[in-house]
């Protein structure tokens, strides 16, 4: 079996980049057949791989490649989550030239991964639907655990959090909470998970605090399952992009109307007006932008994205029992 480890920018690890195409019918379909590829990873040094792509030609002619996900979990695997870290990383060990569609099987997504100049890529999610149908629970805002919380679904499902109400007034103090922020971030994503009606300690949803702290930008911390982003998952700033064309979202209410230093509030630019927003994460700036208009979200994006082959054409050291 032929595989590549390839590492996104931005991404807490990277990711082991299967070909399909070089395994039988229904490999790989099992948590005992991927405890195997996770226990050689381990054993080779390479225990920082916590998530897999299997990536092969599509079977529906409007799409380049079939992705699937698997997110490596301290007690098993998710099958449920997406992740545009890993779909990039898939696409660059491919190699494919140009713009690649890809469907994202995990999460039933259309991705378009675009080449741009300097070596970089836009992501897009494309799919249409109206900005109702963002809101997993019919509300722009819920109550948990005391916070108002707004849960927005594009791809992954998110929780978000402002800030403010945690206490954190600056992008200093958002980019270095700590344990107790943490902890408090992980009950509402639980509770959460409860009120959608996912296993309360799986991947989903995903959680993040979102600040205003100056004209033009949000700041954004979000959790991941090892502990804080070092980043924004690109799932996650498609989901805040998306957000903000949502009235009364917790991401919508900051862009719209967000609180810099002094207590003035300063207009951002939404993203859901189609122009690129700015994200600033614990890694440095995201440009997202989103694609809306008469109560319908088309598209959102997430620009200047890198990734990079670590190790390729790796042959995995075991024969694949196919159970499927």
């Amino acid at each position: 079996m032929i595989a590549d480890v390839v590492q996104a920018e931005g991404a807490p690890g990277p990711t082991l980049v299967l070909q399909r195409d070089l395994l039988p019918a229904g490999a790989l379909a099992t948590s005992g057949e991927l405890t195997g590829v996770r226990r050689w990873l381990e054993d080779t040094g390479r225990g920082d791989v916590r998530k897999l792509a299997l990536l092969g030609r599509s079977a529906d002619p409007a799409h380049d490649l079939d992705y699937r996900f698997v997110q490596c979990l301290d007690d098993g695997f998710d099958f449920r989550t997406g992740c545009g870290h890993s779909l990039l990383a898939a696409v660059v060990g491919s190699g494919r030239p140009g713009a690649v569609r890809v469907r994202a099987v995990t999460t039933g997504d259309t991705v378009v991964c675009v080449p741009e100049p300097g070596g970089t890529y836009t992501i897009r999610t494309e799919r249409a639907v109206r900005l109702a149908g963002l809101l997993p629970t019919g509300r722009p805002v819920d109550r948990l655990c005391g916070l108002a919380v707004s849960l927005v679904r594009y791809g992954n499902p998110y929780v978000f959090v402002d800030a403010h109400d945690l206490g954190l007034h600056s992008p200093t103090a958002l980019f270095r909470a700590g344990p107790a922020v943490f902890a408090r971030l992980l009950a509402v994503r639980a509770a959460a998970a409860r009120l959608l009606g996912l296993p309360a300690r799986g991947a989903l949803p995903k959680i993040a605090a979102v600040g205003a702290y100056g004209p033009g930008t949000l700041s954004v911390r979000a959790v991941t399952v090892t502990g804080w982003h070092p980043a924004l998952a690109v799932t996650g700033s498609v989901c805040v992009a998306a957000g903000t064309a949502v009235p009364g979202t917790v991401p919508a209410r900051l862009a719209r109307t967000g609180r810099p230093a002094g207590g003035a509030r300063a207009r951002c630019a939404p993203a859901a007006r189609g122009r690129p927003l700015r994200l600033d994460t614990p890694s440095g700036p995201v440009l997202v932008s989103a694609d809306a208009a008469s109560g319908r979200l088309r598209s959102a994006a997430v620009h200047g994205k890198r990734a990079r082959v670590l190790e390729h054409a790796l042959a995995l050291p075991w024969r694949i029992h196919v159970t499927a």
